[in-house]
């Protein structure tokens, strides 16, 4: 179907407070501003997830904000023993206190509780450094990170940070959609699935190491005034194939995507934009092999997952619940120029989100 490409920076909110354009970009082109929206503050989600693996580990930071309850919160998954520890720091009615920014392209969050933090901070150059000092980790350890994330150099040779679309600058994918019945309610997302991770994990007795290289990160990065309920399922992952760096996001919910779709594949930093993907899952057993298909024949996918887990926050009548699955995903892709792509074992994972407010 036709999808309404933004080009250059507009406002995503109107003078009256409510979104004024729908669409997906190749950069930061949806000029965001919180205080602007015309919805009372416990109908607004805002939340920075960051999602850093290596061949041996897979690491979640996130910091949310759901109005009427919030977190920190960090989950350590091994690929190998397919052991998972999780910790959340939870804030009741946080209201913005989280101070989240309204770009995802500038600006740093720092969360503070007692002696425990997370430091989310952006670079001038685009690179992302997180920080993070836990004293009390599950049963008496500790958890400390120090990890720097940088864009991939494309094929003209610059990492770029502006918020227009220049030649050689990594791409992203950014949409904005609304909710056909809820003329309040929209998604204002930002995936991009290509950073090159460096650092160096402590958790307990283990030191987790991630090498240039060798280990890679995905920004998901959300801004939305939410509906009375919403499904979304959503697919990540991104590493290297035949020397080539790979990447992708694939989504959908209740959300009206006709103006423009979550899916897109990254090649060294290139976003090819696709249409509808259709996922088929065993719905009777999660772990067992998934497959993903474009409607226009472009995209032939399956997720091996060999592990998963269940987040779960109740307050009152609001309840978010998040089932995860981790794996790799093998298949092909067609990209813009006509050409295939086969990509094998790229690590990743899927999810699926539940809620109702």
């Amino acid at each position: 179907m036709p999808q309404n490409e933004i080009t250059r920076p507009i406002p995503l909110i109107g003078d009256t407070g409510q979104p004024q354009v729908f669409g997906w970009s190749r950069q930061a082109n949806f000029l965001y501003e919180h205080s602007m929206v015309n919805i009372p503050m416990y109908k607004i989600s805002q939340s920075d997830r960051y999602i850093v693996h290596s061949p041996t580990h897979m690491i979640v930071y996130e910091i949310r904000d759901d109005g009427w309850h919030g977190h920190m919160g960090i989950s350590i998954i091994s690929l190998r023993d397919k052991k998972r520890h999780t910790q959340f720091f939870k804030t009741m009615f946080p209201f913005g206190v989280f101070n989240l920014p309204n770009s995802s392209t500038s600006g740093s969050i720092y969360w503070r509780k007692n002696k425990t933090h997370l430091d989310f901070i952006c670079m001038e150059d685009g690179a992302r450094i997180i920080k993070a000092d836990i004293p009390k980790w599950g049963r008496n350890r500790s958890m400390r990170c120090a990890l720097v994330l940088s864009q991939p150099v494309t094929s003209a040779g610059h990492t770029g940070v502006s918020e227009s679309s220049l030649p050689g600058e990594p791409q992203s994918l950014v949409t904005s959609q609304p909710w056909m019945n809820d003329n309040r309610a929209f998604r204002y997302s930002r995936c991009s699935p290509w950073f090159i991770a460096e650092g160096v994990v402590q958790f307990g007795s283990t030191e987790i190491v991630f090498t240039r290289g060798n280990a890679w990160a995905i920004l998901d990065w959300n801004r939305s005034t939410r509906p009375k309920a919403d499904i979304r399922y959503w697919v990540a992952a991104c590493g290297q194939s035949y020397g080539r760096q790979l990447g992708f996001c694939v989504g959908y919910s209740w959300a009206d995507s006709s103006n423009g779709t979550e899916n897109g594949f990254f090649l060294d930093g290139k976003l090819h934009k696709l249409d509808q993907v259709t996922f088929h899952i065993p719905m009777s057993d999660w772990l067992s092999p998934w497959r993903f298909t474009s409607n226009d024949n472009r995209l032939e996918m399956i997720f091996y997952p060999h592990q998963e887990r269940i987040d779960r926050r109740r307050l009152f009548f609001n309840s978010i619940t998040r089932r995860q699955v981790f794996g790799f995903f093998s298949g092909k892709v067609q990209l813009d120029d006509g050409s295939v792509i086969d990509f094998h074992n790229l690590t990743g994972f899927a999810e699926r989100n539940k809620m109702r407010f």
